[in-house]
């Protein structure tokens, strides 16, 4: 399915709605070039998780961000590891785990996720416009 987001707005909308549709042990996995609006997704995937938004960053030091709530909640960014050094991170541990999982840059940890993911590519057109293509779960009757 793709959708259209013309803010961050609807951009966070689109991924709480995506939010309210996962469940324990699923993974969702983020593509997009760097400026697409992955981090703005989490934040929109978190907050149906009850977490605020301003807890929510891009990486800077913390790789993996774990959340301890009714169901955990992981952000996972790849943007400062190189493919060959995620085998290193224990991924597993997160993945298909109790939790949810939401990983950014997961083109760097392919072999790694889990074959039944939730595959959200962004496509950033101009200014704030994003195309959004999720694949791996229908969220239509959220619209």
């Amino acid at each position: 399915m793709k959708l259209q987001s013309n803010s961050d707005a609807e951009t966070k909308e689109i991924g709480r709605r995506l939010g309210e549709h996962l469940k324990r042990g699923d993974v969702v996995c983020l593509y997009g070039e760097l400026g697409a609006g992955k981090t703005t997704m989490v934040k929109g995937i978190a907050s149906a998780f009850g977490i605020n938004e301003r807890d929510i960053t891009s990486a800077s030091f913390t790789i993996i961000a774990e959340y301890n709530i009714s169901v955990p909640f992981y952000h996972i960014d790849l943007y400062r590891i190189s493919p060959d050094e995620v085998s290193e991170l224990g991924l597993g541990e997160y993945l298909g785990a109790d939790g949810v999982a939401v990983i950014e840059w997961a083109e760097r940890a392919e072999g790694e996720i889990p074959e039944q993911s939730v595959r959200v590519t962004l496509h950033h057109k101009e200014d704030n416009a994003r195309e959004i293509e999720i694949k791996g779960i229908d969220i239509r009757d959220s619209y």
